[in-house]
């Protein structure tokens, strides 16, 4: 049986998935809390903000996540998103409160994306790195 933060984590990224990528109409309603508050510089306050501002995105752009932890109500994800209309792919980190079911609140820290050649560290910001950990 999972637990109440693993079931938390498959709603999230189910819900990213099915907004980003997928761009189901239904989706917000469905996934986002009708009083959803929203704590990013990037995305209007709301459901609304955010369905708004997806459907503004080209239609190539592309979610994917990496490393997702999960605590009581709140789930982080490290993700990406390309081709969204920038020169360079975003990496990010989301966090999401979760209440009633549905997500609640969001914040995020966003990057642009810096290749693992261009990266002092030699590391990629993104994919497989945290095996490392």
């Amino acid at each position: 049986m999972m637990t109440q933060p693993e079931k938390n984590k498959v709603f999230v990224l189910e819900a990213f998935d099915q907004a980003f990528n997928k761009r189901n109409e239904d989706a917000y309603e469905q996934y986002w809390s009708p009083n959803y508050i929203q704590h990013s510089a990037h995305i209007p306050q709301g459901r609304d903000g955010l369905k708004n501002l997806i459907a503004a995105c080209p239609k190539d752009m592309k979610y994917e996540h990496g490393l997702v932890m999960a605590e009581g109500d709140y789930v982080m994800i490290h993700g990406r998103f390309s081709n969204i209309g920038q020169p360079k792919a975003w990496v990010t980190l989301d966090v999401v409160r979760m209440e009633d079911g549905k997500l609640a609140e969001h914040w995020d820290v966003i990057q642009d994306e810096v290749s693992q050649t261009d990266s002092k560290s030699g590391k990629p910001m993104f994919g497989n790195s945290f095996s490392e950990l």
